[in-house]
């Protein structure tokens, strides 16, 4: 892995809290992700399963973990099965986990190869009630591939009909929406290079550089930073593209006179940041470019203080939604009538900013989190709002990661990366 390696001590805490909300004589079971096949000997390169990467460490394939906090013996109440590695393997494919290594990074004692699973958990099941299942249910989620998971399932049905079946995924959208202070660490880190990702684009873009050039120049810097790249596809945005709130192709050329929508971010140790900044391509915003863009940065501001202990997520959205349309009224975007003869299911504002404002962010970009409880210190949300006008082929949005504090304002990841419009003129023309 291209990231320093991670205090064990983080994966300790993080199994106590999943065991603590286990019930009794029940067992937690955790399955890596496959490598997927893309044709010929071809693969995708490998993304760890996220909830088996928080509870050990572990970033590799074909790796289960067990927990099981009722074990008889004491050495399987956490217990890490890792593929066997050779001389072999490790001339072909590189260095894999030891069972040395294995501990090293997990801070788990027994490590077994994978080929003793079967056996082992044969044993285990004969003490066990409940199995705790780790299926994906994200709000998001929309996933049509059988995973290595959804196998695991399927055979641990057939071959135990009569244990008792309970969800992993409760728990984890509790715990893993609160991060520690390694992962907030982890996630500055992220931040810190989409930051010099960022700067240096502030002196690559002009008038004629095309889209996927910024795409290059970002990536060189993610990763020569400790970075696998970036945190998801990546969105560069010129003029009208803006308007196309997920557009990837970045295949465009970037002309005078036009706006950059760039939603572009850097991973690092799997946590994301998310990051987005709308900037004019020659480098001085227009009177009316600078008075979107302004409006956003407001409700971004005013947004972000909103991000304390006790705000509920949808009604959070509701009062984002009206600072929005008092924005739009004073740009004539809308005008009283529009408001006043709205539908309540789809308020006006949402002619112009029809996605939501937050979400969390964590070892996902659209992390696992509560979003029907009151929200809570060390939660960490992304903060987003934006002006979409194609009349005027000019989309405007601003992101920034930040996390919930015990008392005042949210501690902003991203308060160092240029969002004033004076520093960004400033920096965009400095080496001219």
């Amino acid at each position: 892995m291209k990231y320093q390696q991670i205090d064990h001590n983080l994966f300790v805490k993080n199994r106590k809290k999943f065991m603590d909300r286990m019930k009794p004589k029940s067992i937690a079971v955790f399955n890596s992700n496959d490598i997927y096949p893309i044709g010929a000997d071809s693969t995708m390169p490998f993304e760890q399963n996220r909830d088996l990467f928080y509870l050990s460490g572990a970033d590799q394939e074909e790796t289960i973990l067990l927990l099981f906090p009722d074990a008889h013996e004491k050495k399987h109440k956490e217990v890490l099965f890792v593929r066997e590695t050779n001389a072999h393997i490790a001339v072909w494919e590189g260095e894999k986990l030891t069972k040395e290594k294995a501990t090293e990074v997990s801070g788990i004692e027994t490590i077994y190869w994978l080929t003793d699973f079967d056996k082992i958990f044969y044993d285990l099941m004969t003490e066990v009630e409940t199995v705790y299942f780790n299926t994906n249910e994200h709000y998001r989620q929309a996933v049509e591939t059988q995973t290595r998971e959804d196998r695991f399932i399927i055979k641990c049905k057939q071959d135990y009909p009569a244990h008792l079946w309970a969800k992993s995924n409760p728990i984890l959208q509790e715990i893993r929406g609160v991060k520690e202070p390694e992962e907030i660490a982890i996630m500055q880190t992220a931040c810190n290079i989409t930051e010099k990702g960022f700067r240096r684009l502030l002196q690559f873009v002009k008038p004629g550089v095309m889209e996927y050039e910024i795409e290059a120049e970002l990536l060189h810097e993610f990763i020569r930073n400790r970075s696998k790249g970036f945190a998801y596809t990546p969105i560069i945005a010129s003029g009208n593209n803006a308007n196309v709130l997920h557009y990837i192709e970045n295949n465009r050329e970037c002309k005078d006179g036009d706006m950059l929508l760039m939603d572009v971010a850097a991973e690092y140790a799997n946590y994301s940041s998310d990051l987005t900044r709308t900037i004019p391509v020659n480098g001085r915003f227009t009177p009316r470019q600078k008075a979107v863009y302004e409006a956003v940065l407001r409700v971004k501001n005013d947004a972000t203080a909103m991000l304390v202990p006790g705000t509920m997520w949808g009604e959070y959205h509701k009062e984002v939604g009206k600072l929005m349309t008092s924005e739009l009224l004073g740009l004539g975007l809308l005008d009283k009538a529009d408001v006043q003869n709205e539908d309540k299911d789809w308020p006006a504002y949402k002619k112009y900013f029809m996605h939501g404002t937050s979400h969390h962010i964590g070892l996902n970009t659209h992390d696992y989190g509560a979003l029907k409880t009151p929200m809570v210190a060390n939660m960490v949300y992304t903060v987003e709002p934006g002006i979409y006008i194609p009349d005027e082929k000019m989309g405007i949005r601003l992101e920034d990661d930040v996390v919930i504090q015990e008392n005042g304002a949210p501690f902003n990841l991203m308060a160092n990366i240029p969002i004033e419009v004076e520093e960004i003129e400033e920096l965009m023309n400095s080496g001219k």
